[in-house]
């Protein structure tokens, strides 16, 4: 296994019941490599996410972070999460603290990192999102594209080894996902190691290393942006493209 290997995904299986949701997942994400996930809606994406975060436990395979399994629970796994950087569609922000207090947080609590340090972290970061005149406010006065702006920034404060995004635009209006995926893009560009899942396929094209289609549970292709969509290998793909590059 390369070096560079920063997650990987080994034989995973997912069950919810009688559903069959991730189905013997192979995958391996390169330190530095931006991997976009895409396909139909209930074909896997998210629990893919959420399972390198151990939101979701897996049937069977291993996952590995960094060399390590994902741990079962306790202080490891709480260690293991902030090592991963997670940017839902919701954007699950404090609504009783400050913008600041919710980037602080974390580096306060849990890396233990000293107030005055971890204030001008945060403010750097929200600088580079674009909303650090907005560090005073609530989450609810801020606008959905502002709210994202922050999770992100809220994400990077803990100096993650990954970035993992779910769906982070499809809660927001059209006007605000430029300012969230031009976000995200300054990230790729400056090396983080992401995996998106989105719908939004300028990104996808734009940022990727690799783009992998998935389709009821599997992975059924994976190859570079130019490649997958100038010239998908599957019947499924190429029917997925068409639906959504028609409009």
């Amino acid at each position: 296994m390369a070096a560079d290997a920063l997650v990987v995904l080994d034989h995973v299986d997912k069950w919810f019941g009688e559903l069959h949701v991730l189905q013997d997942i192979n995958l391996t994400v390169r330190r530095g490599e931006v991997v976009v996930v895409i396909g139909p809606s209930g074909s896997g994406k998210s629990t893919l996410c959420r399972a390198i975060n151990r939101l979701e436990t897996v049937d069977s395979g291993t996952i590995t972070l960094d060399g390590q399994p994902l741990p079962q629970e306790g202080k490891a796994l709480a260690e293991l999460r902030s090592d991963v950087g997670m940017v839902f569609q919701s954007f699950n922000l404090f609504a009783h603290k400050t913008v600041l207090e919710n980037v602080t947080l974390g580096p306060i609590k849990v890396r233990k990192t000293g107030r005055q340090d971890a204030e001008q972290r945060a403010m750097e970061l929200l600088r580079r999102v674009g909303v650090d005149s907005q560090a005073g406010k609530y989450p609810a006065q801020l606008s959905g594209g502002q709210q994202q702006r922050v999770a992100i920034a809220r994400a990077l404060a803990m100096d993650p080894k990954v970035m993992l995004f779910d769906e982070p635009t499809s809660a927001l209006d059209p006007e605000m996902i430029k300012e969230v995926l031009d976000v995200m893009v300054d990230l790729a560009q400056r090396g983080m190691t992401m995996i998106v899942v989105t719908h939004e396929m300028g990104f996808a094209r734009t940022a990727a290393d690799r783009v992998l289609f998935m389709s009821d549970g599997v992975v059924v292709e994976e190859n570079t942006p130019d490649e997958f969509f100038s010239n998908p290998r599957t019947d499924r793909a190429r029917d997925f493209l068409g639906k959504i590059l028609k409009h």
